[in-house]
């Protein structure tokens, strides 16, 4: 867990940080087997798989409504994208970007801070990887019911629209 949410009881993602976590949560996400995949899945029976012990992250979707339903543990913040790209140092030297329309996230109706960060480049595999996005993060929430909501849109007419039932149970 980062020195900021021990301190602080709120979780303050500098650039630095939000950058690392977004390169290791695509690590996560692109090391699933597909028929594993947080990404793809539809109900949050795989929101669990492989979960680092320091943080939870959350996954976003391959676009479209998704409504998942999953335990989470009292004991880690969570971190998950609203909107986000990731491509090989062979397609871009660059990092590409999205044009954003919309990008939101409520926990409980309560709207959650939003970053934009550029992760460093990272591997997967054999081949080294570039990625932004829009992400959000949560200090670790005591435990009981939560709704999250999470909605984005491109000019380009990529849309997501994911809800989380989150159960959190004492990490």
């Amino acid at each position: 867990m980062s020195d900021a949410v021990r301190s602080s009881g709120s979780w303050e993602i500098g650039d630095q940080e939000g950058g690392v976590l977004a390169a290791r949560w695509w690590q996560w996400a692109l090391s699933a087997p597909d028929d594993m995949s947080p990404v793809a899945d539809e109900t949050g029976e795989h929101a669990g798989w492989q979960q680092p012990e320091d943080l939870w992250f959350l996954s976003g979707t391959y676009g479209g409504r998704v409504v998942r339903r999953c335990e989470v543990p009292s004991d880690r913040p969570l971190f998950f994208p609203v909107l986000n790209i990731q491509h090989t140092k062979y397609y871009s030297r660059k990092p590409l970007t999205l044009s954003v329309a919309e990008a939101k996230a409520f926990l409980n109706g309560v709207p959650l801070s939003l970053r934009e960060f550029t992760a460093p480049l990272f591997r997967v595999g054999l081949r080294m990887h570039l990625a932004w996005g829009i992400w959000a993060g949560t200090a670790p929430l005591t435990p009981g019911q939560y709704v999250l909501e999470i909605k984005g849109s491109t000019t380009g007419g990529f849309w997501v629209d994911t809800t989380y039932h989150l159960t959190v149970v004492r990490g």
